[in-house]
């Protein structure tokens, strides 16, 4: 993979994060989503696959964590690898999805895991806390109707029952301290107005990450500088937790991983719609394919730096 680095830039430290969107599969139809890839003329997810999945995981593994000519180790150290399992919705498969999580960590990955939480049950949260080191939601808004206008129902009208999310997590947390949770929410034309300081008080997550609507597939809900502004001015009540990210921050600063086993990064930068992939993986090997992106150290690096003073040892996705 081409490298964007800078001499001037400070050393990363802690955990490496992959991002694996194991399926585009979803059950809810967010207007902003991005999770809409590329597929090739043939071939199923390789999620489906438990010795498709076994490479791509051994593949990474070995490149990320085992290998010290890593092109990367030029400008960034790390101590270990966290494979982060995202979607689509990862928990439509919740069989499948487990087993995965059990695989990577048995390879020697720390685990995390992206999920719009409506299939985030009881028990399904007994299996995941052992396993995984922290667990991210999506929330974008606590109005009903939000919910409904940005597409977070499924195709019966469901919506999650906030309430019961909150109560679930606490007791999963108590049960098991060393489990983080992480709140995403996307900011756009539809919740960028909103007052969520009461929602994200109820949830009290390690992280929330506020992400600015990336217009990667459509601009329709897209967001000016000020609206982005003004969303984190009017939370500066969680300041200590939040994680802003911007359309440039996005691009080229995540090693990410599509549902056929390819690197991939948005073509904003290029000034294009939609996504640049790799070679496969698990075909090309993870050497040759990350050679085929371009991955910015520099903005890795920032997104780190920008990180509140108590949370300069944690990780991040």
């Amino acid at each position: 993979m081409r490298t964007n680095t800078s001499n001037t830039a400070a050393r990363y430290q802690g955990q490496l994060v992959i991002n694996w969107h194991m399926t585009e599969a979803c059950n809810y139809q967010c207007s902003y989503c991005y999770a809409h890839w590329t597929k090739p003329e043939s071939g199923r997810d390789v999620m489906h696959n438990a010795d498709l999945t076994q490479r791509l995981l051994s593949q990474l593994f070995a490149f990320f964590s085992q290998n010290p000519s890593n092109p990367l180790r030029a400008e960034m150290q790390w101590d270990s690898v966290r494979l982060n399992l995202a979607g689509g919705e990862p928990l439509l498969n919740q069989k499948r999805t487990l087993a995965i999580v059990a695989m990577a960590k048995a390879i020697g990955f720390d685990v995390s895991i992206i999920t719009n939480a409506s299939r985030l049950d009881a028990p399904t949260l007994s299996a995941l806390a052992p396993l995984t080191s922290m667990i991210g939601i999506s929330l974008d808004s606590a109005n009903t109707t939000t919910m409904r206008e940005i597409g977070r129902k499924d195709s019966k009208g469901r919506m999650l029952n906030l309430e019961t999310l909150s109560s679930s997590l606490r007791e999963a947390r108590l049960a098991h301290p060393a489990l983080r949770l992480k709140v995403n929410t996307v900011v756009n034309q539809l919740n960028c107005d909103e007052d969520m300081t009461a929602l994200v008080k109820s949830f009290a997550p390690d992280k929330w990450k506020v992400l600015r609507m990336l217009p990667v597939l459509t601009n329709q809900l897209e967001v000016t500088d000020s609206q982005f502004a003004a969303f984190l001015a009017r939370h500066q009540a969680h300041d200590t937790v939040i994680s802003a990210e911007d359309n440039d921050s996005l691009t080229e600063s995540y090693i990410m991983v599509d549902p056929k086993g390819r690197f991939f990064q948005n073509s904003i930068a290029l000034g294009a719609a939609g996504y640049h992939y790799s070679r496969s993986i698990v075909e090309a090997g993870a050497d040759a394919a990350f050679s085929d992106l371009t991955f910015s150290a520099r903005k890795y690096l920032s997104r780190y730096s920008q990180t509140r003073a108590h949370e300069m040892q944690e990780t991040l996705v």
